[in-house]
């Protein structure tokens, strides 16, 4: 997507992302409270694994009991690094500390996260600890205008606070609204049949969203969404040339996620994994970066 990063303002800790066409995104950056709070519950967790290892060597008779005590030192760091990078990447930029204070590491330019990237910050985490207790990581942090530390400079990451999202009545938001393309039940059950889960999901989210864009950018992503779904089913012209490109997205939703369709029956489902898990992942940039991909394909 090649997202432009807008402000950086600390006073507000919001990072604007603005992607080329146009489209902002906002993230409030995570604070040094939640972050220490966050490290202190993963450094305790790491802590135990180091020690159920070495303790576990030692009364196998596998180690001595001087060995032993080295063996969790270096443990300790082998794990410590080990840990961060098969949490946040099998967990989409979370470690155990980060879920429950719901923060998330991610690009800084509002791509997918990369491997690369999870193992480059991890990989510079034992200097970010120097002299000790994370000195020169939190004051690089302090100093960084989007709350980095090293490993996150050198990875292109950040570290954002996601705020817990109320789940909305799906009736109440398509509710007053007609819908021409169910006029054409043949069409729609083609629409319900082509549309992949991830274009579903984030034609839900943009939907649930779209208040939070700038008007401009507003119209530009539905814009880019319609012209996506117009590829999949052709309508009518009849039924589609007047339409709004939001009205038309709305539409499609209400054939995608209504109860009593053909995919339906999970819409509640749905909606429970979007907004109502204890932390939720925004996904919306990276996977409208992969829709403008598949488009211009």
């Amino acid at each position: 997507m090649g997202g432009k990063i807008k402000g950086g303002d600390r006073l507000n800790s919001e990072l604007r992302i603005r992607t080329p066409e146009g489209i902002t995104f906002a993230y409030s950056l995570a604070g040094p409270v939640t972050r220490c709070t966050a490290l202190a519950v993963d450094l305790f967790c790491v802590i135990v694994l180091a020690t159920t290892l070495s303790k576990g060597l030692s009364l196998a008779g596998l180690l001595g009991m001087d060995i032993a005590g080295a063996f969790q030192m270096l443990g300790f760091f082998v794990i410590s690094i080990g840990y961060g990078v098969v949490m946040e990447w099998s967990c989409r930029g979370q470690t155990l500390g980060k879920r429950l204070l719901r923060l998330r590491v991610m690009d800084a330019g509002g791509l997918r996260l990369r491997f690369h990237q999870v193992l480059m910050r991890n990989l510079l985490r034992a200097v970010d600890m120097l002299p000790a207790f994370y000195l020169l990581g939190g004051v690089v942090s302090l100093l960084s205008p989007r709350a980095q530390r090293l490993g996150d400079l050198a990875a292109g990451t950040i570290v954002i606070h996601q705020p817990r999202h109320r789940q909305p009545d799906l009736d109440q938001l398509l509710a007053g609204k007609f819908n021409s393309l169910r006029e054409h039940p043949h069409l729609a059950a083609r629409l319900r049949q082509r549309a992949t889960a991830e274009e579903a999901r984030l034609v839900l989210q943009a939907l649930v969203r779209r208040d939070e864009f700038e008007p401009a950018a507003r119209v530009t992503l539905f814009s880019e969404l319609a012209e996506h779904f117009k590829t999949l089913v052709t309508f009518p012209a009849e039924v589609t040339d007047s339409m709004p490109d939001e009205q038309f997205i709305r539409n499609v939703v209400d054939v995608l996620f209504r109860q009593g369709t053909a995919t339906g029956a999970s819409a509640k489902n749905e909606l429970k994994n979007l907004f109502d898990t204890p932390n939720p992942v925004d996904t919306l940039p990276a996977r409208f970066s992969d829709l403008r991909e598949t488009n211009n394909a």
